[in-house]
């Protein structure tokens, strides 16, 4: 079911923009919603549940940070033979591990994420994939820096060329943490999508037998640590309109390449930005995604993005197809 974009009004949008980035931790997370907005509660549950039913709305649960979890996890570019690239694509999918996976417009035709859990052995199971028929070639690429990770697709603005660099990026407790059973007890009840209810976390305090603000204090705790990035709605990129994603990738030199991760960090626009390794064949180090709804926005961000931190060698890889695209899901079975 396909909610057309004529449907979503105004208050809809806002509704969106606000819970893509904090999804209030309260006994009535929808009540809260609807006071800031002037609504009733009803009309909040109403709406998010028919976005949710159509598509749009993906999940809204807590986001994990892979790292922080213990589990190993790389971007992975692959050559694939253009007549081989459904099949192959459709072994990678199959590992649990694989969150995205997308067609791209380059030579390194497929991208995808990969997660291991803390015992796995990551290269075992990529030189795996890597000999499925049709690989020609592939590429490695874990993360080197991160310089942000965390997607906004902004629903009331429209106008692409208001870019201003007015993203605060938070700062994390750098204590290393030490991740116990009860943890991941806390990890599997949290990354379940929330269903839409008047109080929709009492079923997981019931479950770990704890009282629902026990689950906050937790929840709070795993974010100042920076285990979870934050408790929010993912939304299905093209349902949203933004059929224009783009990874944009840049060849900077090492002595500046802090600098132009941070400046582009700093951007709303830009969910994503990596420091990753090179190659011969492969010179870009620095990589940025952007989500906009045409292919001449998307160009535009990037001329301004490239204008604004001084790079000017940068290719943008648009997707020009969704293999798979969910959550990774951690501790389970």
């Amino acid at each position: 079911m396909q909610l057309d974009q004529q449907y979503i009004d105004p208050l809809d949008k806002q509704l969106l923009n606000d819970i893509q980035w904090t999804f209030p931790l309260s006994e009535r997370p929808y009540l809260k919603i609807a006071a800031k907005h002037g609504l009733s509660e009803e009309d909040v549950m109403r709406r998010i549940s028919l976005m949710k039913q159509s598509g749009l709305i993906r999940q809204i649960n807590a986001i994990f940070d892979t790292r922080k979890l213990g589990y190993k996890s790389a971007l992975v570019a692959f050559a694939v033979q253009k007549d081989k690239l459904d099949a192959v694509a459709l072994e990678v999918n199959k590992h649990p591990g694989v969150s995205h996976n997308y067609e791209r417009h380059h030579e390194f035709n497929m991208w995808f994420t990969l997660a291991v859990p803390p015992e796995g052995d990551l290269k075992k199971d990529l030189e795996k994939m890597a000999s499925l028929d049709g690989v020609i070639k592939f590429r490695l690429l874990p993360t080197l820096k991160l310089y942000k990770i965390g997607v906004k697709l902004d629903m009331v603005n429209t106008d692409p060329s208001k870019l201003t660099p007015d993203d605060n990026v938070k700062s994390l407790d750098q204590k290393k943490f030490e991740l116990t059973s009860r943890d991941k007890d806390f990890i599997r009840e949290l990354q379940k999508d929330l269903e839409v209810s008047v109080r929709p976390f009492d079923n997981s305090a019931k479950s770990l037998g704890i009282t629902v603000d026990e689950l906050f204090k937790k929840a709070n705790e795993y974010e100042s640590f920076g285990v979870m990035r934050r408790f929010a709605a993912i939304l299905r990129h093209r349902d949203a309109g933004f059929t224009a994603n783009g990874m944009i990738v840049w060849m900077v030199p090492d002595d500046k390449i802090d600098e132009a991760g941070y400046k582009l960090a700093s951007f709303p626009q830009v969910s994503h930005c990596y420091r990753r390794p090179v190659y011969p064949d492969w010179p870009f180090s620095l990589f940025s995604m952007i989500h906009a709804r045409t292919v001449e926005a998307a160009n535009k961000i990037a001329v301004e993005l490239s204008n604004f931190v001084g790079i000017n060698e940068y290719r943008i890889l648009f997707s020009s197809r969704e293999f798979k695209k969910e959550r990774v899901k951690y501790f389970v079975d």
